[in-house]
């Protein structure tokens, strides 16, 4: 990989990043001179302002657009890839793309340090410190970062059935909570009755009705034990609490009990026992977790079922 020692500037903004990739400001759309030394063919907008007016009705550009504010509740983490993707063809295809947002500080360092993680197999830490050693004026908001962060994670890959990723995207829905008026179909899991897999099930203790898979399960890591609930001055608790709970992905059958409240009880959509409960703000775990938003089930009131292969 070769970076450049001097970053080249086509214009007043837009610089060199990486062959074939340039970053730059929403002000680079009117400099055509600029674009055309550049060899621009690809354009990749990362603002909530529509890039269309600012080119030429008859500009032959292959364009991108993320409409995202430049906000820490903002999501870009799901746009890595496809932004990875379209900047990857245009460069190996012999193009060069220009990555902008409003300033060219924020959600366009965003996307290009995610580029720069994916394409040369970096942490976000090196990534990011070789976009500001050409580009010194970046400066990616706390959310974006958090997100870069993640990524690193997820191996540079989002992958929505990742426990990583569909924790990220509960996270995300919580920042809007109340405001939305309801909660997205696709963050709901199949309803396991209504599916046949191999993955171990967990059912009612009571009425045996099937609750969730294990692929639903958002492991989280171990808190500090007794420690995290000392202001409780609970004589009762001992070091080296255990979890005690399942947290888990909402699931179809929740779906009425989470519409327009941000905190209750989960019960057995069949026998009505008490399984656990929901909040959107939040709960602590047994070990001393704060999980958000948390949906917990009660471990003494589920039991795991796990297929058995025998060979004859």
């Amino acid at each position: 990989m070769s970076f450049q020692d001097e970053p080249t500037k086509i214009s007043d903004v837009m610089i060199l990043v990486d062959p074939g990739v340039f970053i730059g400001t929403a002000a680079d759309l009117n400099d055509m001179r600029g674009l055309s030394e550049a060899t621009i063919t690809h354009i990749v907008t990362v603002d909530s302002v529509d890039p269309g007016p600012l080119l030429p009705v008859d500009s032959r550009f292959c364009k991108k657009w993320i409409n995202v504010l430049d906000e820490v509740t903002s999501d870009l983490l799901s746009h890595m890839d496809d932004c990875y993707l379209f900047i990857q063809q245009a460069v190996d295809g012999g193009g060069a793309v220009l990555v902008h947002c409003q300033a060219g500080r924020s959600r366009s360092a965003t996307i290009v340090t995610a580029y720069l993680m994916k394409r040369h197999k970096m942490g976000f830490a090196e990534a990011y410190h070789r976009l500001k050693s050409v580009k010194q004026d970046v400066q990616v908001n706390g959310g974006f970062e958090q997100q870069l962060c993640l990524y690193e994670d997820l191996q540079c890959e989002v992958d929505t059935s990742d426990p990583l990723y569909k924790q990220y995207r509960l996270t995300k829905i919580t920042e809007k909570y109340p405001e939305l008026q309801q909660v997205p179909r696709e963050v709901f899991a199949a309803d396991p009755v209504n599916s046949n897999s191999s993955e171990a099930s967990y059912r009612c203790r009571k009425c045996r009705r099937t609750l969730f898979r294990s692929s639903s399960l958002l492991s989280h890591p171990v808190g500090e034990g007794a420690s995290a609930f000392s202001h409780k001055k609970s004589s009762n608790l001992n070091e080296g609490i255990q979890c005690t709970s399942y947290f888990i992905e909402p699931v179809q059958w929740m779906e009425q009990a989470l519409l327009g409240v941000m905190d209750g009880q989960l019960l057995c959509p069949k026998c009505q026992s008490k399984l656990g409960s929901f909040s959107w703000c939040g709960d602590q775990c047994s070990c001393g977790r704060w999980i958000t938003p948390s949906f917990q089930l009660h471990r003494n009131r589920v039991d795991e079922i796990r297929l058995i292969n025998i060979h004859r």
